[in-house]
């Protein structure tokens, strides 16, 4: 599976991250299949932070790639994707966390009731 997430350049206390479309399997600094862009979380102008390739970003999705949530927050911001579907996914993977949470917390106490 192909993600598209950051990857950290730039010196330490200067982070500098470049956005990428890689596979799933890989580092977060390993080999990458192309850059879309990059982040720049110290500079002082928003509007200078982030420059991202929507053009080849649509594509990447469109071919099945899945954004990371912090990938996705900046995308939604930017406009470049709509921001319903991924508000709806996560959601939906919050309340099957908390109801895992709910179960395995019933689990033992379900046990030690005395018979």
């Amino acid at each position: 599976m192909v993600r598209i997430r950051m990857t950290r350049i730039g010196r330490p206390h200067l982070p500098f991250y470049r956005i990428t479309a890689v596979d799933s399997r890989v580092k977060r600094d390993g080999a990458v299949l192309e850059n879309l862009g990059w982040y720049d979380p110290m500079t002082k102008d928003a509007a200078k932070a982030t420059s991202l390739n929507a053009e080849r970003i649509k594509h990447w999705i469109k071919m099945g790639a899945q954004p990371s949530d912090t990938v996705m927050a900046m995308l939604i911001s930017q406009k470049i994707v709509d921001g319903a579907e991924f508000n709806a996914r996560r959601e939906k993977r919050i309340k099957a966390v908390e109801a895992a949470k709910a179960k395995a917390a019933a689990a033992p106490a379900a046990e030690k009731k005395p018979a």
